[in-house]
């Protein structure tokens, strides 16, 4: 995208590109040799730009990290050229669990089972398994229950840029 970044632009961009996954905030502006609210403000300017101009890829703020993102309308021919298979969509069982574990975090089985009235181990292992829930720690209690919580996946996914913005987005509502 030639002439739309400044030179701190463009040195952000490539850092980002580089890194090739999220970056702290914090970090972006050590190394730009600036403090944060300007990175946040540059970063912030970046991610309208590639918005605007409706460009392959997407700059997206994930808890004060920030990472380059394939653009969702361009995702199939990134599948086809990665050789991907689609992701299959959840489940109402595996969405349930989903739903509970994001707003509920942290959360044991336990409690998710509670809530559902039914086992949940299967929507345990998938949301496991396509990394929007990991183990956050453990419940200071008998046995020491592992503690579920969502992942940087979840929010990217759901196009979230924190746990805190779902009260305020209807994504999961309805499930």
């Amino acid at each position: 995208m030639p002439g739309l970044f400044n030179e701190r632009e463009k040195m952000l961009e490539a850092m980002l590109f580089a890194f090739g996954g999220s970056v702290p905030v914090g970090k972006l502006a050590e190394a730009l040799g600036c403090d944060i609210p300007m990175a946040r403000n540059l970063l912030g300017k970046m991610a309208d730009t590639y918005l605007s101009e409706g460009a392959g890829i997407l700059l997206r703020e994930v808890e004060d990290n920030w990472c380059l993102c394939t653009n969702p309308e361009y995702y199939p021919v990134v599948q086809n050229l990665l050789k991907i298979k689609p992701r299959r969509a959840l489940s109402r069982t595996v969405l349930e669990t989903l739903a509970i574990v994001a707003f509920k975090q942290p959360v044991t089985k336990a409690v998710i089972e509670n809530i559902r009235g039914v086992n949940c181990d299967h929507g345990v292992n998938r949301l496991l398994e396509y990394g929007l829930i990991k183990e956050v720690g453990r419940l200071d209690a008998p046995g020491r229950p592992i503690l579920f919580g969502t992942t940087e996946e979840f929010l990217l996914f759901y196009g979230l840029r924190s746990v805190e913005e779902l009260c305020n987005n209807s994504v999961l509502k309805e499930v």
